[in-house]
């Protein structure tokens, strides 16, 4: 394609990459969309109007240049154009790919009222994997020799890896604890391959690997008196950066009643099968939605992943309860359009009464609810309509209420680390460093649980302040001297 001149939204519509058949992706866990090819990426970057005020820039929380790649890219710059993406961004490829573009850098584009919105996310999907097929993608070659000195993190989640890299580009020995057995937090155990295939995240963690940085897996900090006194001792600092896991409980009867599982318990896992590990808790059907009514509680992208998983695993149906309507739901509306195709079904303004049953659940009793004014997130709080309840026939019930901070001063065996209300690490706004000297906290653990780009932008801010606390560590032993 010759240069653009860009603002093409005029002669091209909006092309987003073609999806997989229904009938096929529900079949496996592969992702659903496919790339774009090189005319179609340049094509549509072209449509970018490249406005005065890039309301696509400020509502990323990276502060991508988007209106740059893309002007890039509509010139076949296509090499340039990731490296502007890369610049601000440590897993553009994974961003394009699970960002809910609808809310961010997409839903505020600002030919969308008329012309639909430039696809950033695809593009930017396309330029990393171009990137990565044509060797773009250089290998981590840290900027200083600053070895002597180094970092332990807690946790391999995205707030975790781009942490890492920034500081192993900056120079410090980085080293990784990881309770899993593989690298990747909820990139790999969390969110299904039909979002982000593993091959994705398995790739960034090997960049990591080869570029110095050490993991330690199977690892759980405050066990075996690995604790945080251990962790400090062995590092000149330490960054929490563990995500949040601890699942949100609904109070209404039969919760305990067999076949009502926690959401990230089921994902799990689902994807460890996918991974080729033998999972009793899958064979044995448990946390098997084969041939079972599957019932999911939630609105969020949690929910949204499980009502499709369950649909891949050949559920006989599968029906998401949300107590809000459409338009007040957390989740992705991409992901619900998706599900809703696949052959979930959505009762919204309707909530779980009670799990029914005498062991294991074999229904819910639901009732409808109505919105009120809007709470402190901005949006209409429900409240219990009078209509009657109705009964929803389930085998299976996943509650996919959110997650919640785990108990860290008591997990790391760190009394001292101060918290808040809400279990998070408490820091300071600007430093990020908790209450501990040399102790810093990043991603879902300090703001709650919230998105991938979050938790990246977050992982690398605090590497430059736990560079700064490094750099003042150094130049005030130089002084004592």
């Amino acid at each position: 394609m010759a240069p653009s001149t860009m603002l093409q939204f005029t002669k091209h519509d909006q092309a987003v990459p073609t999806k997989r058949a229904i009938t096929t992706r529900q079949n496996d866990f592969m992702e659903i969309y496919g790339g774009y090819i090189a005319d179609k990426a340049t094509e549509q970057a072209s449509r970018c109007s490249q406005c005065g005020v890039p309301f696509c820039q400020i509502h990323c929380p990276l502060q991508n240049n988007i209106p740059d790649w893309l002007k890039l890219t509509a010139e076949g710059r296509l090499e340039e154009a990731y490296e502007v993406s890369a610049a601000t961004n440590s897993m553009p490829e994974v961003c394009g790919r699970i960002c809910p573009q609808d809310r961010l850098c997409e839903g505020n584009c600002v030919i969308e009222k008329d012309f639909q919105s430039v696809t950033i996310g695809a593009v930017e999907k396309f330029l990393t994997d171009t990137a990565w097929e044509n060797g773009w993608v250089k290998p981590i070659v840290p900027l200083a020799n600053r070895d002597s000195q180094s970092v332990g993190i807690i946790g391999s989640g995205p707030a975790g890896l781009a942490a890492a890299e920034a500081l192993r580009i900056k120079g410090y020995a980085v080293h990784i604890y990881e309770r899993a057995d593989r690298a990747g937090g909820l990139l790999i155990y969390g969110i299904p391959g039909f979002k982000l295939e593993k091959a994705i995240v398995a790739r960034r963690v090997q960049r990591l690997l080869d570029g110095g940085v050490v993991f330690h897996l199977n690892f759980e900090v405050g066990q075996s008196g690995h604790g945080m006194n251990w962790l400090r001792q062995r590092h000149h600092a330490v960054l929490i950066a563990t995500g949040v896991y601890k699942a949100r409980d609904i109070h209404v009867a039969g919760t305990d009643l067999a076949g009502v599982v926690a959401a990230l318990d089921y994902l799990t896992v689902s994807n460890r099968q996918g991974l080729g590990d033998a999972v009793q808790a899958y064979d044995n059907g448990s946390l098997n939605a084969a041939g079972k009514h599957v019932v999911v509680v939630g609105g969020g992208d949690t929910a949204m992943d499980c009502v499709r998983t369950a649909v891949r695993q050949q559920a006989l149906s599968v029906t998401c309860l949300y107590r809000r309507d459409r338009e007040n739901m957390p989740g992705s509306r991409r992901e619900v359009m998706n599900a809703e195709e696949e052959g979930v079904i959505y009762k919204w303004l309707a909530a779980p009464e009670t799990f029914v049953g005498s062991t294991h659940v074999t229904g819910v009793a639901v009732t409808t609810m109505r919105l009120g004014p809007p709470d402190a997130s901005g949006r209409r709080a429900p409240t219990t309509d009078t209509g009657d309840a109705h009964m929803l026939k389930a085998d299976m019930v996943i509650k996919a209420l959110g997650f919640d901070a785990e108990d860290l001063p008591k997990l790391f065996d760190a009394p001292h680390l101060p918290v808040t209300r809400w279990g998070t690490v408490k820091v300071d706004a600007k430093t990020m460093m908790s209450g501990v000297d040399g102790v810093f906290a990043a991603g879902d653990i300090v703001r709650g649980a919230s998105l991938v780009v979050w938790a990246i932008k977050d992982g690398r801010d605090v590497a430059d302040s736990v560079h700064a606390y490094l750099q003042a560590k150094v130049m005030g032993v130089a002084e004592a001297a």
